[in-house]
């Protein structure tokens, strides 16, 4: 009954997670319906997962806290494993500019959004997964490199080049 109770606890933290998941999701992918495809393979696997889930000692008992950067990392694996099965990145950013052509607007946000977008689908995997799990789910360098399993100085390095890029890209995109 106790192994019961500790996997309804963990079911009902990855529900607590889905906003976090998606809003990374969202950034990885640009796009809503295959950020919503992303999450549910994530969370599917995280499910099926939980039987070998083990929390750290430094998360005292925060069943959403622990699951998050494993949450975060499957996310990743299977953005991943997504990205090589395809390699049409650049195909998806082309049909994604002619589909905003047609589109009326006026509002400076929306332009701003959409250009934001557009820099981030530029980026490289690496270079956009690292700036969405420090810049837009808040994670530390640490935390970041422990998902991406890469050393903390190659994590700061890949978000920097990221945001110099996006600056590069903007500026011209504003200027």
């Amino acid at each position: 009954m106790e192994q019961q109770d500790e996997r309804d606890v963990q079911r009902a933290a990855i529900a607590q997670l889905l906003p976090q998941l998606r809003a990374a999701a969202r950034l990885l992918t640009r796009s809503r319906a295959e950020a919503d495809d992303l999450v549910q393979d994530a969370v599917l696997r995280m499910l099926r997962g939980l039987d070998g889930f083990v929390a750290g000692p430094e998360y005292a008992g925060d069943v959403v806290a622990a699951l998050r950067p494993w949450g975060l990392a499957i996310l990743r694996n299977a953005f991943r494993e997504d990205w090589r099965k395809r390699r049409r990145d650049d195909l998806h950013v082309q049909s994604q500019a002619r589909e905003d052509e047609g589109q009326a607007g006026g509002q400076e946000t929306m332009a701003r959004m959409r250009d934001l977008g557009r820099a981030l689908a530029t980026l490289p995997p690496a270079l956009r997964e690292a700036l969405v799990l420090v810049g837009a789910q808040g994670l530390s360098h640490e935390e970041a490199a422990q998902i991406c399993k890469v050393p903390v100085g190659t994590m700061k390095a890949r978000v920097s080049r990221a945001r110099a890029s996006l600056a590069k890209t903007l500026g011209s995109v504003n200027g």
